[in-house]
């Protein structure tokens, strides 16, 4: 399965001088009107945060950030200076309140031919053990849910999980497979919460096992690139490392279920940023219980 900087511009010449800088840094697009620092209301930003999907550019991931008062847009290798340009014209004359940012690598779902479950000839992460009355399952990326009707515990295929019993993706990443066998445990130890920012979490995967960071942005819309791709919204987004196969596994804070992994860019040899759908909302979906 599948990395972001400057201040506020304080005049036209400053400005200038920090353009120079862009290729490794994060900038501020200023109106025509002014470069001075300028202030954004709510319903702005929300308005900027729409535009930003409107400019159907992929490989880009963008959240409000109330903080700073700013939509950051995280931009990965795939795009262009034109193709920032696009999403500055969408902004229209509210662009000064988008702030860009690169990370490294390419942005897509982290799905992978290879170990852990398998299913369809690919390999992906179960996430979370659930449950709705007596009957058992696991929860994993919805994008791993749509290419395999049946999983397994083995690259061979030779022994069963059970079906997957709903997937839902792009818009969001979530997926049901129910536990068929019989024979196979399925421990739980975990309860439903919500990730916040700042929040020291650790990621568990098929591909490269438990990674730890941070979460640094909440309800970040993602538009993945190439053939699988899509938008998915309402994601977390976080510094912890993550490959191939690694797509819905559980990232999680202690006994604390929070997300199943998505997507992002990077590895665990360079580092990278990576998405995750919340659990609480596939939970809510599904009607199901984490455990």
């Amino acid at each position: 399965m599948r990395n972001k900087l400057s201040p506020f511009a304080r005049s036209a010449r400053l400005l200038a001088a920090a353009v120079g800088a862009i290729a490794t840094t994060a900038f501020v697009l200023p109106t025509a009107a002014t470069a001075s620092p300028q202030d954004f209301t709510a319903n702005q930003l929300a308005e900027v945060n729409a535009a930003v999907h409107r400019s159907g550019v992929e490989g880009i991931a963008w959240h409000v950030d109330p903080a700073s008062g700013r939509v950051v847009v995280t931009a990965d290798d795939t795009v262009s200076p034109a193709e920032i340009a696009t999403i500055k014209q969408t902004a229209g004359t509210k662009a000064g309140a988008i702030r860009v940012e690169r990370a490294s690598g390419v942005f897509s779902p982290l799905l992978s031919a290879g170990d852990a479950i398998y299913g369809g000839g690919y390999r992906c992460s179960l996430g979370f053990n659930v449950v709705s009355g007596t009957t058992y399952y696991f929860l994993t990326a919805g994008h791993c849910g749509d290419v395999a009707n049946a999983w397994y515990t083995n690259a061979s295929q030779s022994t069963p999980i059970g079906p997957t019993v709903n997937s839902s993706f792009p818009g969001n990443d979530y997926a049901l497979v129910r536990y068929d066998n019989t024979s196979l445990s399925h421990p739980g130890g975990f309860t439903v919460a919500d990730a916040y920012v700042g929040e020291s979490v650790t990621r568990t995967g098929s591909t490269t096992g438990t990674h730890r960071g941070t979460v640094t942005a909440l309800n970040v819309s993602v538009r993945y690139s190439g053939k699988g791709g899509g938008t998915v919204s309402g994601m977390i987004q976080t510094n912890v490392c993550a490959d191939h196969g690694d797509s819905g596994g559980p990232l999680y804070d202690g006994s604390k279920a929070l997300g199943l992994t998505s997507g992002g860019s990077g590895d665990c040899t360079t580092g990278g940023t990576t998405f995750y759908q919340p659990v609480r909302e596939a939970a809510n979906a599904y009607g199901v219980t984490v455990y």
